[in-house]
C-alpha cells in the first residue's frame, strides 16, 4: 500500500505529539489540556489565536497581560516599520565650527550622530568601518581640511534623554544585550574581551579587553572559575558617570577560549578615537585629539545650528535593520527604533516622549491601544513590559493592512532555520515549518512565541484568500519554573497543532 509523501508527513507530525494531542482534538482542547499539564503548573500558560478574519480559534487565558520578553520587538519593529517607512535610514553628519585657512581647520571637527546603530556594527548588514571612515575622510579633503587645530569631537546630542530604560536590571545594564542608546553609537556601544577559564574551579579567570581599544577605562576583574557545567556567568558592572567597571562572576572550567561582549558607556569618545587614529594614518593631522561631550570635560559644545556641515553617510535601511533585529533579537536596534519614533513624532527621544510617540503609533494600527498592554521599552528586557495574546493577535492581523506589511512579516524568523529560533521544532516536517513566520521571547520565567502561520500553498493564492487563511497567534508563558528543554517541545507542539489546523479554514 502506498501513501502520499503529504500524507506520511502529517502522520510523522501527529506521532509527535503528547497524548492529549491527536489528531481528534480540537486546538483548543489541546491548548486547555497544555494549560494544566505538569511543566506549567507553578505558572501561566495563555494563547490566543485567530484568523485573518478576527474569527477566534484558541482561547487560554488569552486577556491576561503577561511579560512577553522580546515578543516586544513586534510591537517596535512593526509600528517603526508604519510610521517611518521601510526606505527610512539615520544620518551621520560631519560638520565643523571655526575657519578653514591655507588647509588648516581653526576650530573642531564634529561627528554628529543620528542614532544609526550599525555604525561600526560587526553585523552583517553593516558598512565596514574603514570604508565608513573613508567616505568621512574624503570629506574632509573635498572641504580643504588637511590639519585640525581643535578636537575631533564625537556628538551624540541627536538622542537626549536615560541611554538604558530606568527599570532595566543591574546586572543586565553592562551586558552586550543591555547597552543604552546614544545619539552617536559605535559597534554597537559594546567591547568585546578574550576570555579563557583557570586551571581548575576557584583559579582566576583569564581575561583581557580586545577590541574597541578603551585605554582611558579602569577593569577590576572580581571573577572566578567555577565548576564544569556552570557555564558563563560573568556580568559587568559599569555607568557612563565614570570611567570605571568590574567584571564579576564565574567562567566554568570545561567552556573553551571565547570573545564575550560587554557595554562600552562612551561609544561617542571610542568613535572620536578611531577615526582620528584613521585620519593620522592617511596624513591628516589633529592637535588636541579625541573627544566627546560626555566623558571630556574640557570640551564646549558648539550648537548644531552653527556647525557648518560637509556631508553626510547613511544607515542600511529600516527594512534590513527590522530584519536583522527581529531574527537576531538584537535589543539595541529595537530601543533605537523606539527613540527614533520619539525624536520624530515628539521631539524628544527620551522614553517618556517615546512611550506617547509609540502609542499613538499604535493607536493608527489597531484602536484601544489602553486595554492589553503596557509598555516600558522597544526590546522586551524590562520585566514591567507587559501584553495580553489578545492585544499581540489584534496587533499582528492589524499589521496586515500596514503598507509595510511584506516587509514586516518577511521579518520574522521561521522555526529551524536562521536566527533566534534555529533550535525550534527541529524534528517537523519543512512543509509545517516553512509556513511559520515568528518572533520569540525568552527570559528566566518567560518564553513566547508570537506571528503568523501561512496556509498552505499561499504562494498560489491571491492575497485575499492568503489573508483569510492565515493563522495569527501569541503563546505566552511566564513565572514558569520547569526546565527550557521540558518548556520549549510543548510549545512547538502547540505551534504545530496551529499549523495544521489552519488547513482547515
Amino acid at each position: 500500500m502506498k501513501f502520499h509523501t503529504r500524507t506520511i508527513s502529517i502522520i510523522f507530525s501527529y506521532l509527535l505529539l503528547p497524548a492529549y494531542m491527536s489528531a481528534q482534538t480540537s486546538p483548543q482542547q489541546t491548548a486547555e489540556a497544555m494549560a494544566a499539564d505538569p511543566v506549567f503548573s507553578q505558572g501561566i500558560f495563555s494563547i490566543y489565536a485567530m484568523n485573518g478574519d478576527g474569527k477566534t480559534i484558541v482561547d487560554v487565558n488569552g486577556e491576561k497581560m503577561l511579560v512577553p520578553a522580546s515578543n516586544m520587538k513586534l510591537i517596535t519593529t512593526g509600528s517603526a516599520l508604519h510610521s517611518l517607512g521601510a526606505d527610512f535610514r539615520f544620518e551621520t553628519q560631519i560638520g565643523y565650527n571655526g575657519q578653514i585657512d591655507n588647509g588648516t581647520l581653526y576650530g573642531d571637527l564634529y561627528l554628529i550622530g543620528g542614532a544609526d546603530p550599525t555604525l561600526g556594527s560587526k553585523d552583517s548588514i553593516a558598512v565596514d568601518i574603514n570604508m565608513v571612515f573613508t567616505q568621512w575622510e574624503k570629506m574632509l579633503r573635498k572641504a580643504g581640511i588637511r590639519h585640525i587645530e581643535g578636537h575631533i569631537i564625537g556628538d551624540g546630542r541627536w538622542l537626549d534623554g536615560m541611554e538604558e530604560e530606568e527599570t532595566w536590571l543591574w546586572n543586565d545594564i553592562g551586558t552586550y544585550y543591555g547597552t543604552g542608546v546614544t545619539g552617536l553609537m559605535f559597534y554597537e556601544n559594546m567591547q568585546s574581551f578574550n576570555v579563557s577559564a583557570g586551571q581548575k574551579a576557584g583559579a582566576a579567570v583569564e581575561i583581557s579587553p580586545s577590541y574597541p581599544e578603551c585605554p582611558w577605562m579602569e577593569f577590576t576583574y572580581d571573577c572566578s572559575t567555577g565548576k564544569a557545567g556552570s557555564g558563563d556567568k560573568l556580568y559587568m558592572y559599569t555607568s557612563s558617570l565614570t570611567p570605571k567597571a568590574v567584571i564579576r562572576g564565574t567562567f566554568g572550567v570545561d567552556r573553551a577560549r571565547k570573545r564575550v561582549d560587554f557595554s562600552n558607556k562612551f561609544p561617542e569618545y571610542t568613535c572620536a578615537v578611531y577615526f582620528e587614529k584613521h585620519l593620522r594614518k592617511k596624513g591628516i593631522t589633529c592637535l588636541k585629539g579625541a573627544a566627546d561631550l560626555k566623558f571630556c570635560r574640557n570640551v564646549s559644545p558648539c550648537r548644531k545650528e552653527d556647525l557648518h556641515i560637509i556631508g553626510s553617510t547613511f544607515s542600511p535601511s529600516l527594512e534590513r535593520i527590522v530584519f536583522q533585529t527581529n531574527h537576531a533579537s538584537n535589543n539595541i536596534f529595537a530601543e533605537t527604533l523606539l527613540r527614533t519614533m520619539g525624536k520624530t513624532f515628539r521631539n524628544s527621544s527620551c522614553y517618556d516622549s517615546s512611550y506617547v510617540a509609540i502609542d499613538a503609533v499604535l493607536e493608527q494600527i489597531v484602536a484601544g491601544t489602553s486595554k492589553g498592554i503596557r509598555i516600558q521599552d522597544g526590546s522586551g528586557l524590562s520585566r514591567q513590559n507587559l501584553i495580553s495574546p489578545v492585544f499581540m493577535c489584534s496587533f499582528l492581523k492589524a499589521m496586515m493592512d500596514s503598507p509595510c506589511h511584506q516587509e514586516f512579516q518577511n521579518s520574522l524568523p521561521i522555526p529551524g532555520g536562521n536566527g533566534t529560533l534555529s533550535y525550534n521544532m527541529k524534528n517537523y516536517p519543512q512543509h509545517i515549518r516553512s509556513r511559520i513566520k515568528v518572533k520569540s521571547g525568552s527570559m528566566n520565567g518567560v518564553r513566547c512565541y508570537s506571528g503568523y502561520i501561512l496556509p498552505s500553498g499561499h504562494e498560489n493564492m491571491d492575497a485575499e484568500t492568503v489573508r483569510k487563511r492565515t493563522v495569527i497567534f501569541s503563546i505566552m508563558t511566564n513565572n514558569c519554573t520547569s526546565p527550557n528543554w521540558k518548556v520549549r517541545p510543548l510549545l512547538d507542539k502547540m505551534m504545530a497543532c496551529l499549523t495544521e489546523t489552519s488547513q482547515a479554514i
